[in-house]
């Protein structure tokens, strides 16, 4: 869906309300209390640690100069300041009589009388000791080296409270947890627009939200109101979020985006508290959108599940919410817009008229909706003139945008590992293929054995398909491994389906019967290749009885239990005779389509014995050579034998023109048989 590009909104977004009381400025508590005994223990640990690394003291001045006299000191060097006298006890030196013992290498200080220095200084020269004078280090310098530390400390702690007291109040920095943890989108910043958007027709249904926004007194004149909440509901990748965006993008308003998971802490009463704090900012900055991404995360019903009761996190968070979106005004212009792809989990109170007041369904896009989507993605890369996209948006179905997306990009990284030019067709229907299968196992090595029956099986799937009216057509088939599988039949639908008729599902049964059916014919035995085709079967049997109402015998009823029923165990609603009806009912349905497979194999067996020599000799089929082998024809190109034979023919060659190899142009290498 495109539209193109409205004008900003007129009006100033921040203008403030005279009527709105100031902001009160926050008090200190409790968190105060906590900072000043960090920093009275970080001040006694610093006295501490001042007290015992400043050296050994020697109370009087004559017992430092005794030890100078006897040579105990360095160099018989010391250190003068103006309060006192420093030096360091050397190695192998006798202790004076009747002093005390002190180690090696530790230093001495003494206290001094700083207007008396000429007398200390006349002591110990003529004790022959060399002093050195540190005129330099005044008491100003005595301090700043003593308390600096612990200064830059107190105020480092100063400052951790003032700023925890402007942002967060009491608490500290425990108060930061209080605060929202959304993006904001600026006016002006978002780029997305519904040129970007693809594929999603409900595009439509909120273009009159942007009308809001950008001239809200249009709807308030005639005493209406605009709905307050819209609810995205799709599966994911399908495009709730780039919706929302390009909605904001076009209004040109703030954008205010959120996870519902990150309303939730371990700490109790966070999530209430982001709510707040988020509403507030929002209401500040209006016209704006608030985006609630995956809402089911707080959003659940409440009483639900098998809890203990209590308190609940989540429920506070959720009742913050719903309160919240009662207090809007009606001059708030404040949309509320969430996504999820749970809409059947959500609380009722969340999903009434007053909050989300509509459901926009954001489905699956169809084939013309893929077909666009794929147009907005191939734009970023280099595409074939050849490329058909429509091609593509066929073989796509159930793809959403973000697999369309991964799959654009996809081969554009295949084509670039190739040195191509352009991405093709053939990187596109292998991006499909490996998003949708798994990569292609080319280098794995298969017994001879095993890829018969591989052969046989894909084969009688393939001729089935093709034979059956009703089956979606088959686009190819290989028997090269690829994902868990060791081959695979793609079919190429002419139509997106959005309900199943019991002719499909039928022919869908026969078609995946016809390869085990065709594996035991070949190799008289049976393997567990078929595990896939058996669970898929049974799927559709059981819902055909269970949910669909296709059996004569039990009639227009659903037998299968309510999916939004929460029991610890399961309870079937009905009888012991009823459940063997249903499993009898069942297993005809599959002998039914078991049978008829095998007729249809019966009667085209040389189809099926050409179509797997074919695969066999060149491991991949396309329609178009599927249809000739149906009718008798053969297959003309090179096979995976004839290229491995022209490989090893040339090797001689390249052996042989070694010294040349320079000079050989790598044109004419052969493809890998893979």
């Amino acid at each position: 869906t495109t539209g193109s590009k409205m004008a900003n909104p007129t009006g100033n977004q921040n203008k403030p309300n005279p009527n709105q009381s100031p902001t009160p400025k926050p008090k200190f508590s409790r968190g105060i209390l906590s900072w000043m005994l960090i920093c009275f223990v970080l001040i006694m640990l610093w006295g501490a640690i001042n007290g015992t690394g400043s050296g050994k003291e020697i109370p009087t001045f004559d017992d430092f100069l005794l030890r100078a006299q006897s040579h105990q000191f360095v160099d018989d060097n010391v250190t003068m300041e103006n309060t006192k006298i420093f030096a360091t006890i050397a190695d192998g030196k006798s202790t004076p009589i009747g002093a005390p013992d002190i180690a090696a290498g530790t230093e001495v200080f003494c206290e001094i009388v700083s207007g008396e220095k000429s007398y200390y200084l006349k002591q110990l020269k003529e004790a022959e000791i060399k002093v050195t004078v540190n005129e330099d280090s005044g008491l100003f310098m005595h301090f700043l080296l003593s308390w600096g530390p612990m200064i830059f400390i107190l105020f480092l702690i100063f400052f951790f409270i003032s700023r925890s007291a402007r942002g967060g109040g009491a608490g500290g920095m425990i108060g930061n947890f209080g605060k929202s943890k959304h993006k904001l989108a600026v006016k002006g910043e978002n780029k997305i627009t519904f040129n970007d958007v693809a594929g999603i027709v409900e595009a439509k249904e909120v273009h009159e939200i942007i009308q809001f926004l950008k001239n809200p007194k249009k709807f308030s004149r005639l005493g209406g109101r605009i709905p307050r909440g819209i609810l995205l509901v799709g599966q994911p990748g399908c495009g709730k979020t780039l919706l929302a965006k390009a909605i904001a993008g076009e209004a040109d308003v703030p954008f205010f985006t959120i996870s519902g998971s990150d309303f939730v802490e371990m700490f109790v009463g966070v999530g209430a508290s982001r709510v707040r704090d988020l509403f507030k900012q929002a209401k500040e900055a209006s016209p704006c959108i608030i985006f609630l991404d995956e809402i089911d995360a707080v959003g659940r019903k409440r009483g639900s599940g098998f809890s203990s009761g209590g308190h609940d996190e989540r429920e506070q968070t959720l009742n913050a919410i719903l309160v919240e979106m009662d207090g809007f005004e009606l001059s708030d212009q404040v949309i509320v817009m969430a996504a999820t792809n749970r809409a059947d989990v959500l609380d009722p109170a969340l999903t009434r008229p007053g909050r989300f007041d509509r459901q926009v369904q954001v489905p699956l896009p169809d084939v013309e909706g893929r077909k666009a989507i794929l147009g907005v993605h191939a734009k970023k890369i280099k595409l074939s003139p050849t490329v058909d996209l429509a091609r593509i948006a066929r073989g796509t179905p159930m793809f959403s945008g973000a697999d369309l997306e991964a799959l654009i990009n996809e081969a554009a990284i295949i084509a670039t590992l190739a040195d191509k030019d352009y991405v093709e067709q053939l990187d596109l229907d292998e991006a499909r293929d490996k998003i949708r299968w798994g990569r292609a196992s080319k280098s794995r090595k298969v017994e001879e054995l095993e890829r018969v029956a591989t052969a046989y099986h894909e084969a009688g799937h393939t001729v089935v398909q093709l034979v059956l009216p009703h089956a979606d057509p088959v686009h190819k088939v290989t028997i090269i491994p690829r994902g868990q599988s060791g081959g695979a039949t793609f079919s190429l639908p002419e139509k997106d389906r959005y309900f199943y008729n019991r002719k499909f599902l039928e022919a869908s049964m026969r078609v995946l019967c016809g390869g085990r059916i065709a594996e035991r014919r070949k190799t008289n035995d049976i393997s567990s290749g078929a595990s896939m085709d058996i669970q898929m079967a049974t799927s559709y049997a059981r819902h055909m009885i269970l949910d669909w109402g296709m059996s004569d015998r039990l009639g227009f009823v659903m037998y299968s239990p309510d999916p939004q029923r929460e029991a610890i165990f399961a309870d079937k609603d009905y009888s012991p005779d009823t459940a063997r009806i249903i499993d009898e009912e069942i297993k005809r349905l599959i002998d039914s389509a078991y049978a008829e497979s095998e007729r249809i194999l019966d009667e085209h067996w040389e189809q099926v014995v050409a179509i797997s020599e074919a695969l066999l000799e060149y491991e991949t089929l396309q329609a178009d050579e599927l249809e000739a082998l149906m009718r008798g024809e053969k297959i003309t190109r090179t096979s995976v034998g004839d290229l491995l034979d022209q490989e090893a023919s040339a090797t001689p060659e390249t052996e042989s023109g070694k010294n040349d190899s320079e000079e050989t142009s790598s044109d004419d290498a052969l493809p890998s048989p893979a």
